[in-house]
């Protein structure tokens, strides 16, 4: 399995532009030692040609121009990415999908909530029907007993797809904001059939149970949640007023925080942070906070980062 790390960034990327937090001013300034981020999205394949994009951020014509994976290589009017999948509605997320309308028809598998999202509060399919027939809708049919779902891209041959439902919260555009339900948002446990290994992907993360710890502990490589360091650190940082529980994301610190549930996972097990908001002190390589990453063996996601599971 190939794995393409186009963007690791939380929604507005890194540095943000409009912030002027500690973090974006010391990036501009070089005071920090720091890397740039897009915003979040990842790009998978089973055989390093045909690709499927895994959220659609809307810094997506930058990120293909920066991966020549993805480049057209064969017919005039060609790309190496032949579907999207959406792990739930976010405008950093999905907004992409309108940058790639030159490319219509083409395939999206996302939740029955998310469809319905796009298609009302922010009606992405409505809008893109008017490019040569707009988006085809593949359904990820979320099982209310059992919270998750088994699936197959037919563009991805030899993987096998999980889609696990996520406590986290649905866009704040969306009717169910505030009161999230089961197709919100979703995790992907990603098995290579011919290897015999596994991802679990999971950028946004709200809360942890028994059953959403099974998928973590199973896999090779967890590339998961990495918003924020504290829970309160947009209000500290002075740029918002939210929490992270609020947006639907666990803070990595402290003793419930996400750092501890990875700490129980196998010594085997890659442990990848994605989604890094533009406050948060790990993107400062010579933090204490990312020192403490090092310590555990935990890495951080930045752009163009390739992994092989």
């Amino acid at each position: 399995m190939h794995v393409l790390v186009l963007g690791a960034a939380a929604g507005g990327g890194f540095p943000q532009w409009n912030c002027n937090c500690s973090l974006c001013h010391g990036l501009r300034q070089g005071t920090i030692e720091a890397t740039p981020r897009t915003q979040s999205s990842i790009a998978i394949s089973s055989d390093g040609e045909r690709w499927l994009l895994c959220n659609a951020s809307p810094d997506i014509r930058a990120q293909l121009a920066s991966n020549p994976e993805l480049h057209p290589r064969h017919i005039p009017r060609d790309s190496g990415i032949t579907g999207v999948l959406l792990v739930d509605g976010q405008i950093d997320h999905a907004t992409g999908l309108l940058s790639l309308r030159e490319g219509c028809p083409f395939d999206v598998w996302c939740t029955p909530n998310v469809h319905q999202d796009l298609s009302g509060g922010f009606p992405l399919f409505r809008m893109l029907e008017h490019w040569q027939g707009g988006l085809n809708w593949r359904p990820i049919a979320i099982d209310d007993d059992h919270l998750e779902a088994e699936f197959e891209v037919p563009d991805c041959p030899g993987l096998g797809f999980t889609a696990v439902a996520l406590t986290s919260n649905a866009p704040p555009y969306s009717p169910r904001r505030g009161a999230p339900t089961p197709g919100d948002n979703i995790g992907l446990l990603i098995q290579d059939r011919r290897r015999g290994t596994q991802l679990f992907y999971a950028p946004g993360l709200g809360e942890l149970d028994d059953r959403v710890r099974g998928f973590l502990g199973q896999a090779d490589c967890v590339l998961v949640d990495g918003t924020l360091w504290h829970d309160d650190e947009l209000i500290r940082a002075g740029v918002g007023k939210s929490t992270g529980r609020d947006m639907g994301h666990l803070a990595l610190a402290g003793e419930r925080g996400l750092l501890a549930e990875l700490a129980s996972l196998p010594e085997t097990t890659r442990r990848v942070l994605i989604h890094i908001n533009n406050t948060n002190p790990i993107l400062d390589e010579r933090s204490e906070e990312r020192a403490s990453l090092d310590r555990a063996g935990i890495e951080v996601a930045c752009d163009g980062m390739r992994l092989e599971i």
